[in-house]
């Protein structure tokens, strides 16, 4: 029994692979920051003399790769990678606290070892709410700010709100909003939310910010000539799937 065009059409993309934008130059590309970026690993292969394993520690899509090659990960990084817990737990002397304190897998772990939280740092974690809700004397407001979850607490505690962190928060698009006068633009031109804002206030953005927003693709297809090429290297969006056309034709022959 063979395929529709349709069906074979999802299932060679959900086989497909991750791809540069047709108009992206991948000689304007850093490679260092490349390895940080969620699905680029096919690409990063493409130069394995160029690999950071620094940066490639902390990039979730690259856990196959790093459990292949544990000599070469960077401990600290790779512990706030959140598809990194099974290595972590397996190697529970090189985790780095601070950093698994930011990893939103990690909370279970947290739990059982709340004297080794790094409270500062756990207030970025968007799966800790609860956590920092029950310990409000340890929040820290400034990195709290920018937590996409803590929208309730901030809300709750307006005086303790720090403007120039919320500005990068996707969850405080209504607050910023009404608040026009409080947004720190530079911030808010990495905010993922916040698209309708950027398109309307572009003498007030920063581009070489923007150039790492990914909702911002099209935005800055449109104006290649302030692309920073530095950040850009930092955008996912730079990459999307596609579907291998043999492998459709091979569906609708099945």
């Amino acid at each position: 029994m063979s395929f529709s065009p349709d069906v074979a059409g999802i299932i060679a993309l959900y086989l497909g692979k991750h791809t540069l934008l047709d108009w992206i130059d991948a000689e304007k590309l850093y490679w260092n920051c490349l390895c940080t970026v969620e699905n680029s690993i096919e690409l990063v292969l493409t130069k394995p003399d160029e690999m950071e394993w620094y940066q490639l520690s902390e990039n979730p899509t690259a856990i196959d790769l790093l459990t292949a090659n544990q000599d070469k990960i960077d401990w600290r990084n790779l512990s706030k990678n959140p598809t990194a817990i099974p290595l972590l737990l397996a190697n529970p002397d090189r985790i780095d606290w601070l950093y698994l304190s930011m990893n939103p897998a990690a909370i279970d772990l947290l739990r059982t070892n709340p004297e080794k939280i790094v409270w500062e740092y756990l207030c970025l974690n968007p799966a800790a709410i609860d956590l920092l809700t029950a310990n409000q004397d340890k929040i820290n407001w400034f990195r709290l700010s920018s937590n996409s979850a803590a929208m309730p607490l901030l809300t709750a505690n307006p005086h303790l709100i720090e403007w120039d962190q919320l500005s990068r928060n996707p969850s405080a698009m209504p607050l910023l909003i009404a608040n026009p006068d409080k947004i720190r633009w530079g911030l808010l031109s990495r905010n993922p939310a916040a698209l309708q804002l950027i398109s309307d206030n572009l003498d007030k953005i920063k581009w070489w910010v923007l150039s790492e927003n990914p909702c911002a693709i099209n935005l800055l297809k449109a104006n290649q000539d302030k692309i920073d090429w530095l950040s850009m290297s930092l955008n996912p969006a730079i990459f999307e799937v596609r579907a291998d056309p043999l492998l459709i034709a091979e569906l609708l022959l099945v």
